[in-house]
């Protein structure tokens, strides 16, 4: 499958002056079409900084970032979903989805077709005259999740989406976007601290560590989604992902490059 994003040796660093706080460096990843890839790490590691600056909000330090889409005018490539909805609470939850698509060329039509699509596909299509004050912490999520399909993009970049829900409803989420990523077949890279979430959702873990820190391991997940949350092959991944988290912890605060 071709890529559409690679980093090649990518270092993020705030300050100015000689000495700047270097996040990470000689980061290299690569997500391929179509693949659902979680990311967890370290506490300050930058997972919600690499985020960013793969969609273009803040600049890289070195290296490069390489996004390959296919161009659109009626679409954006990239789009992210954060851990608060940040709905608009003068503006009905349809107004809410069809934000992204102001300033994209598609009629008003479209926009409004794209609106109705998007709320159908989140399980929300009769919701779009109410204000988000009348929806629940869950349902907000799924407007933001909707907003982000609305302007159709070829990835989708989620900064613990679920973060903030009650374990019901992350867990009724969860499934609900592997359902909605079987339907769409959107690149998506998740970032989340709940190792369990990271191995039920993903094709592949990226665990991103040490200091300056730098993707320390990597976990294919070869389970059957069918057979994951219970089933033993996925509890004994689940503590692998643990294990080297602790490490990857450990080595971080130690400093010690020989481990």
């Amino acid at each position: 499958m071709a890529k559409v994003i690679e980093t090649r040796d990518l270092a993020v660093a705030f300050g100015k002056g000689d000495s700047p706080n270097i996040v990470f460096r000689h980061l290299n990843i690569a997500i391929e079409e179509g693949e659902f890839v979680t990311l967890v790490g370290v506490s300050g590691a930058g997972k919600s900084t690499l985020l960013r600056v793969i969609a273009d909000l803040i600049p890289a330090y070195e290296g490069s970032v390489k996004v390959e889409t296919e161009p659109d005018p009626g679409s954006r490539p990239i789009a992210m979903v954060f851990q608060a909805a940040l709905l608009m609470p003068w503006r009905k939850i349809d107004a809410n989805v069809a934000l992204g698509l102001e300033g994209i060329n598609v009629p008003e039509a479209l926009k409004k077709e794209r609106v109705e699509r998007t709320l159908a596909l989140v399980g929300l299509g009769d919701y779009g005259e109410r204000w988000p004050y009348q929806l629940s912490g869950g349902q907000r999520q799924r407007i933001g999740i909707a907003r982000a399909l609305a302007v159709e993009p070829d990835i989708l970049l989620m900064d613990e989406p679920f973060g903030a829900l009650d374990a019901i409803t992350r867990t009724a989420l969860q499934d609900e976007l592997l359902r909605i990523w079987r339907e769409t077949r959107k690149s998506i890279l998740f970032v989340t601290h709940d190792i369990e979430e990271a191995v039920y959702l993903g094709d592949r873990v990226l665990l991103l560590g040490d200091q300056p820190a730098h993707i320390v391991a990597e976990y294919p997940i070869a389970i059957d989604r069918t057979e994951r949350r219970e089933s033993e092959a996925f509890l004994k991944k689940v503590d692998e992902v643990k294990a080297g988290l602790e490490k990857a912890i450990a080595l971080t605060n130690s400093g010690d490059r020989s481990a």
